[in-house]
C-alpha cells in the first residue's frame, strides 16, 4: 500500500511545543519528548503557510496569486544577520519581546531561515520554523515573537495590506479590538462547541 501524499509545505515550515529552558533563544528549544505540531492545528489558530519558489520569487505565480487575492499591496525585504543589521544583539532581543500587531504579519523566507513563536489556545508557546520558501500569516491579534535560529540569518519578504503599520503592542494588549476578534475567532469559537455539548 503507498503512504500519504506528505504535505511539501513540511519541507519549509515545522512546529513544535517548547520547553521552558532559559537557554539561548536561537536553540530549537524541543520539548522532551519532541512534540511536533502539525500545519492543520496552526491553521485552527488562524496562522496561514504556503511553500514557494523562493529562488524565482520576482516571476512566481503563486505567489503573484496570494498576493493579488489577500490584497498584499506593500513589498519589502529585511535582512537580518549580525553584519547587516545595526545594534544587532539589541534588535534580536527587541523582536523576542511577546507582542501583537493590529494587523496581519506575513513573512516570506527568501533565505536562512528564523522562528516565529506563537502562542496556543491555552498559552503555551509553539515554536514555528521557517525556513527558505516558506511563507507563513500571522493573525491581527495573535501573540507572538521572533528570533533567528543558530545560523543567524534570514532574509524574508514582508507583505502588507496598503500602507504598513509596524506596530508592536507588548503584551498585554488584551483590550485592543484585533486581540478581542482574534479570540472569538479562533480561541472561543472552539470553546462554544465544547459549552454546547456540556
Amino acid at each position: 500500500m503507498g503512504s500519504a501524499c506528505k504535505d511539501e509545505r513540511e519541507e519549509v515550515i515545522q512546529a513544535w511545543y517548547m520547553d521552558d529552558s532559559n537557554e539561548d533563544q536561537r536553540l530549537p528549544h524541543h520539548r522532551d519528548p519532541k512534540e511536533f505540531v502539525s500545519l492543520d492545528k496552526l491553521a485552527e489558530l488562524g496562522i496561514l503557510s504556503w511553500r514557494l519558489d523562493a529562488d524565482n520569487y520576482e516571476t512566481d505565480e503563486e505567489l503573484k496569486k496570494i498576493r493579488e487575492s489577500r490584497g498584499y499591496s506593500y513589498v519589502d525585504f529585511c535582512d537580518i544577520r549580525p553584519e547587516k543589521l545595526p545594534n544587532y544583539e539589541e534588535k534580536i532581543k527587541s523582536f523576542f519581546e511577546e507582542h501583537l500587531h493590529t494587523d496581519e504579519e506575513i513573512r516570506y523566507c527568501v533565505a536562512g531561515s528564523g522562528y516565529f513563536d506563537v502562542r496556543d489556545k491555552n498559552d503555551a508557546w509553539i515554536r514555528v520554523w521557517v525556513k527558505k520558501g516558506g511563507m507563513i500569516v500571522l493573525p491581527a491579534g495573535i501573540y507572538h515573537r521572533f528570533t533567528l535560529d543558530s545560523d543567524n540569518y534570514i532574509k524574508a519578504m514582508r507583505l502588507f495590506v496598503g500602507d504598513p503599520i509596524w506596530t508592536p503592542f507588548n503584551r498585554p494588549h488584551d483590550h485592543l479590538p484585533a486581540r478581542k476578534e482574534y479570540l472569538e475567532t479562533f480561541v472561543e469559537k472552539g470553546d462554544s462547541v465544547v459549552d454546547a455539548a456540556a
